[in-house]
């Protein structure tokens, strides 16, 4: 029988990526991201439930992430559950458990990084980066049932 280990978020990054260099160049990137939803309870006050999920990409990925994301910045990332165990200095048996993500879009985008919110920009995937499909992004809906193309004439400064 077939399977599927098949994992997407969108969410905020909870911190700047972590990046490393393994021996041989490979890059390897680990940040958190939060997904949060919102319901009303049994007593119809409404509730907020924030999830964190660890996120590891790997060379290309990594390197882009290195250079264009940060705290704080919104992402779609596509990837797989990994789940290790470990013993941690007390002998005590510890589990994590992370997404290792094939696809990486980065919704921020560069003008919205610079004053902080949020939007569309390019996307990722897998070790090589490349543009999303469209060449520009889409601009997110404004929650006032008014969604239009995201207009950008300004030339793209990644080097991708």
């Amino acid at each position: 029988m077939a399977s599927v280990n098949k994992v997407i978020l969108i969410g905020n990054l909870g911190k700047d990526p972590e990046v490393r260099h393994l021996e041989g160049g490979v890059a390897v990137a680990r940040f958190p991201i939060a997904t949060s939803e919102t319901f009303k309870d049994k007593n119809g006050e409404r509730q907020e439930r924030t999830e964190w999920h660890n996120i590891v990409l790997w060379r290309g990925l990594a390197e882009v992430a290195e250079k264009y994301v940060r705290k704080g910045h919104s992402v779609y990332i596509e990837g797989k559950l990994r789940t290790d165990n470990y013993q941690d200095k007390d002998g005590v048996q510890r589990y994590r458990t992370e997404i290792v993500a094939d696809s990486m879009t980065m919704l921020t985008s560069r003008t919205e990084a610079q004053t902080g919110g949020n939007g569309s920009s390019g996307g990722f995937q897998g070790g090589a980066s490349s543009q999303s499909s469209s060449g520009q992004g889409t601009a997110a809906s404004s929650g006032k049932g008014n969604a239009s193309a995201f207009q950008n004439d300004e030339p793209d400064d990644l080097p991708f």
